[in-house]
């Protein structure tokens, strides 16, 4: 099996020779990203004095940075004005010169690879940024009708460029969405269900009927809403922190959805216990994965961030691949 058919078997449950992953050399990666590039758009971080970087984006925001590594954060978001979102400018995303790039990495018959078109998030993700997520979380309570226009405006746009990545040779499209803390979504479920949940069903919809499988990254404990995003039609969650939900807890929907996680970067990785870390790697293959699907074997790759060296992560590829070889029996 290829890569693209061991991704594939994974996702539909249909049988894999081996575990999925996206790990570093020596280890394999199966799955090939590319992204949209706007036309005219190159942002780059510029020091503005006392150590401090921004940048504009796309959509009008400006980002700052203290460090040369993070991503940093929205300092000032787009609309001040919340009848802005009647009116403000969106960007083109979806110009199919857009794709260029995409269509020449995807258009190689050599290459063998998953191949995955990267989306800037759903509504949520790109809306509060744009009113930055403070005030677009009293913004959900005060003035919905005004944020519901505004994420309709968003969700159009980005159905167009789901489409745009079908077009341009892709099997899937994969978004980040940060929606959990520590210790639980951020908003209630029952308002997450009514405002944006009807987003995810129509953005997956559109991506299936192109025959696009969708992948979403989440951080925090995102684990009510489990079970509404395999309904929408998520066929894919990458998850950093694994262990926040409870291997036991996500092992009850095999069958239904994959799992795409490195061992927990919060916790198991932390305890730099070589033992301890292989045993995690183990048990969310036996749990999570095996022959019929369900887990692709990750790698985060901020180990800078997380304060680790590169050989810890290493024992997890190590564990792995010893324990991701399902041809043994």
């Amino acid at each position: 099996m290829n890569s693209r058919e061991i991704v594939r078997g994974t996702v539909e449950y249909t049988g894999v020779e081996r575990v999925a992953g996206s790990m570093p050399p020596p280890y394999w990666h199966d799955m090939r990203s590319a992204h949209y590039q706007l036309q005219g758009y190159a942002p780059e971080w510029q020091d503005v004095g006392g150590g401090r970087q921004e940048y504009l984006d796309e959509w009008g925001n400006t980002w700052a940075r203290i460090d040369a590594y993070s991503k940093g954060e929205v300092a000032r978001g787009a609309i001040e004005d919340l009848d802005d979102v009647f009116t403000i400018p969106m960007p083109d995303l979806a110009d199919p010169a857009n794709f260029h790039a995409v269509r020449e990495a995807f258009d190689d018959p050599d290459n063998l690879q998953f191949r995955i078109g990267s989306l800037p998030g759903f509504p949520f993700n790109i809306a509060r940024k744009m009113r930055r997520l403070d005030q677009f979380l009293m913004d959900l309570l005060l003035e919905k009708d005004r944020i519901c226009v505004l994420l309709r405006r968003i969700e159009d746009l980005l159905a167009d460029v789901i489409v745009q990545y079908a077009e341009a040779g892709a099997d899937a499209v994969m978004f980040p969405e940060d929606w959990g803390t520590q210790k639980g979504l951020m908003i209630n479920p029952k308002t997450w269900r009514e405002v944006f949940k009807p987003g995810f069903v129509r953005l997956c919809a559109v991506a299936h009927e192109h025959g696009l499988k969708v992948l979403m990254h989440s951080c925090g404990k995102t684990t009510v809403i489990i079970p509404d995003l395999i309904e929408a039609g998520i066929d894919v969650l990458q998850f950093d922190q694994p262990q926040l939900h409870g291997i036991d807890n996500l092992a009850r929907f095999h069958g239904e959805i994959t799992f795409w996680c490195p061992v927990d970067i919060q916790t198991t990785l932390q305890t730099q216990d070589a033992n301890a870390i292989a045993a995690g790697a183990k048990e969310m293959l036996e749990k999570l994965g095996g022959p019929d699907g369900g887990f692709i074997a990750g790698y985060y790759s901020g180990n800078e961030a997380i304060g680790l060296g590169l050989k810890w992560q290493d024992i997890a590829c190590q564990a792995f691949t010893q324990y991701g070889d399902y041809r043994k029996g």
